[in-house]
């Protein structure tokens, strides 16, 4: 029976060729509106042995230049393949190829107090990939980002620190089972990974297409709230007010107006936006959707088309 020792070992040997390093340097503006270089690091993983990388978002997001270095010390400048700040992903290439790519996990067949081992590049340390042991703590965790709302992450008190942001979570037999993406300030022990399915699926269609085509609505709102329901009146405590419809999309087209209040989607009760945003994503551009709304006090409902989402732009580097 193998010790923790051979273990560890024998899963990090497998994975820490296909670790890089992640330098990028970010202009920054101070209070007084002056532009200053803020280098950063991150880590990422290689994809594809013709040079693609999977890594964070927040890691190369607004990078002036990025700088790759591969765990045999070769460096490569980095380009932009696409960013999805959504899931928090970013596919950065590199003009290499025959690079290692670590076996990844087809199903998310985890299970609560088996080993997860974090790899990457904390604070970019001389000496290459650290490595740190914990378990799977908890799965289908949820938490709130600056940008957005993250869902299904797998949670680990194996060490993540702020260098580790992209860096892959693999099991005890070297196969990547997530990509590390946050760490909860002033907490302790607490990391999150995003399952490497979903992560896959992005780093796929950001590689085909630059961006991921996603639906939408075509609206912007906002939750119900109890100063709202008392101020204007409302009919219901629960559901998002529509604040915007954007003019032309299959919305506005189908007769959705600003002040509307969404209650249900296709029969499925949307309390807030967050609902609003799960039971979208299980759907396709093109599809149509029934809308239970109340417009004053009056409760109708509307058929509507789901648009094809506006493509995030991202800033682009050379490479």
């Amino acid at each position: 029976m193998r010790g923790f020792d051979e273990i560890v070992t024998g899963a990090v040997e497998k994975v820490i060729p296909s670790v890089v390093n992640i330098s990028e340097v970010k202009l920054i503006r101070d209070a007084y509106l002056r532009v200053h270089p803020v280098p950063g690091v991150g880590s990422g993983f290689i994809i594809d042995e013709g040079g693609y990388i999977l890594t964070n978002a927040h890691v190369v997001y607004g990078s002036r230049e990025i700088k790759v270095t591969l765990e045999d010390g070769r460096t490569f400048p980095g380009g932009i393949r696409g960013i999805d700040t959504i899931m928090d992903l970013a596919v950065i290439r590199i003009k290499a190829n025959g690079l290692p790519v670590p076996k990844m996990a087809k199903e998310n067949n985890l299970r609560i107090g088996q080993m997860a081992i974090a790899i990457g590049s904390p604070f970019g340390l001389v000496g290459g990939p650290t490595v740190t042991a914990g378990v799977i703590s908890a799965l289908n965790r949820s938490i709130q980002t600056e940008v957005t709302f993250m869902e299904g992450l797998i949670q680990t008190d194996a060490a993540i620190n702020p260098g580790n942001s992209g860096g892959p979570l693999i099991n005890s037999e070297g196969v990547v089972v997530g990509i590390n993406t946050a760490i909860i300030p002033f907490a302790q022990g607490i990391g999150f990974t995003i399952p490497i399915q979903p992560a896959m699926w992005v780093a796929e269609q950001l590689i085909e297409h630059g961006e991921i085509v996603r639906p939408w609505l075509g609206i912007n709102a906002v939750d119900v709230n109890p100063k709202l329901v008392a101020y204007y009146n409302l009919p219901t405590d629960t559901g998002v007010v529509v604040t915007n419809v954007a003019p032309g999309s299959e919305a506005d087209r189908s007769g959705v107006e600003v002040g509307d209040i969404l209650v249900k989607i296709d029969d499925i009760e949307i309390k807030n936006v967050r609902d609003l945003i799960k039971v979208i994503n299980k759907h396709k551009v093109g599809d149509k959707v029934s809308i239970e709304l109340f417009r004053g006090q009056d409760k109708g409902r509307l058929e509507v088309g789901l648009d094809r989402a506006p493509p995030i732009r991202t800033p682009q580097v050379p490479g």
